[in-house]
């Protein structure tokens, strides 16, 4: 497995799902971390270039690194913001990522959401849960942050209280305007101004992901490939860290699960089998949920040369509340939860107890 830390040669672009035209829409707004679906592409780019294909031979290309979406060996978690911070004199790597969905900030802190059995006379809701999530302090608009450690998550996650790392700690917006050219005459189109949202990274910040799966070797120990849009630059190193932890299988009694990367469900911000079985062995029901407005997320087919179909995710950062019914346990059986992008780093968990 490779662990690999990517930093910008400059800035970086990674848009979000709608559609962008100079003609129809003047502004591209970028995503910070990008999506899984954008790394399994920079990876498999650079697999290609590592093994030095034939990139008019599609038979070898889909031999290498699979197709539009089936995408052989790969195997990625992340990609989740990282830096590296000297602790001690020596140099660690800390990775962050999104406030939990069922946090309110009081006092300049997050503290995690209280949950109840509903009352039908206070409330009417066509969900499939029976609780809902309130806060017992008084919560404020003003956020002191948006990201949190990894510690700090799982602090989180226990429900105890903690401070969250502001955006403009890790990363900056900049937008820069362009006008659409008309190459054929060597001029610009009238009407075609745009602008267009990058992200920089501040100093010693950038991505992190695992990387494993036969055949992805030969790798050099770092190097610069292109990455998100206009085909960027970004260094990598193959590094040494701590793993991503993977998610606890026997859970017993209440607990929840933490999306740490966007997460598809065939229903909507529900999984194709609404019993939960495809991930569960044992009875588990759902008691409540968190989560923020889904987002689309879609892509290019550069190999049919047409848009792949938009699916609508469960952001990162969304939160789901389970009960294990009955005195007994039940298993979790996968290290991801959802219906589509495993393997490429979708429905990436934490799991917290009650």
């Amino acid at each position: 497995m490779m662990q690999l830390f990517l930093s910008p040669v400059d800035v970086w672009l990674f848009r979000d799902g709608r559609p962008f035209d100079a003609h129809s829409d003047h502004r591209a707004n970028s995503l910070f971390p990008p999506y899984p679906s954008v790394m399994q592409g920079v990876i498999r780019s650079h697999q290609l270039v590592v093994k030095k294909a034939n990139l008019n031979d599609r038979d070898e290309i889909e031999k290498l690194v699979g197709t539009t979406e089936r995408y052989g060996e790969l195997k990625l978690r992340g990609p989740f913001i990282a830096k590296w911070e000297k602790k001690n004199d020596k140099w660690e790597l800390t990775r962050y990522f999104p406030v939990p969905a069922d946090v309110a900030v009081s006092d300049g802190m997050f503290k995690r959401l209280k949950h109840k059995s509903l009352d039908a006379k206070q409330f009417v809701t066509s969900a499939p849960i029976d609780q809902v999530l309130w806060s017992e302090h008084e919560p404020t608009k003003n956020s002191p942050g948006e990201w949190l450690t990894e510690s700090e998550l799982s602090e989180c996650l226990k429900g105890n209280p903690v401070s969250a790392t502001k955006t403009g700690d890790l990363f900056d917006r900049e937008t820069r305007f362009g006008i659409k050219r008309d190459d054929a005459k060597r001029t610009t189109e009238e009407g075609a101004l745009y602008e267009a949202e990058f992200i920089r990274p501040c100093k010693n910040v950038g991505l992190y992901l695992e990387v494993a799966g036969n055949g992805y070797d030969g790798w050099s120990e770092s190097g610069v490939l292109r990455i998100g849009g206009e085909g960027r630059g970004a260094r990598y190193e193959n590094i040494t860290a701590p793993k991503l932890p993977e998610p606890k299988k026997e859970l017993r009694g209440q607990f929840k699960i933490y999306f740490a990367t966007p997460t598809y469900f065939k229903n909507g911000w529900l999984p194709d089998k609404k019993d939960w079985s495809d991930f569960f062995d044992g009875d588990v029901q759902l008691v409540a949920a968190a989560l923020n407005r889904y987002e689309s997320i879609g892509g290019y087919d550069w190999a049919q040369n047409d848009h792949k179909s938009a699916r609508r995710y469960v952001p990162a950062g969304s939160v789901y509340y389970f009960q294990v019914n009955g005195n007994g346990s039940a298993q979790l059986k996968t290290n991801a939860i959802t219906d589509f992008g495993s393997e490429i780093g979708f429905g990436q968990i934490f799991i917290g107890g009650e």
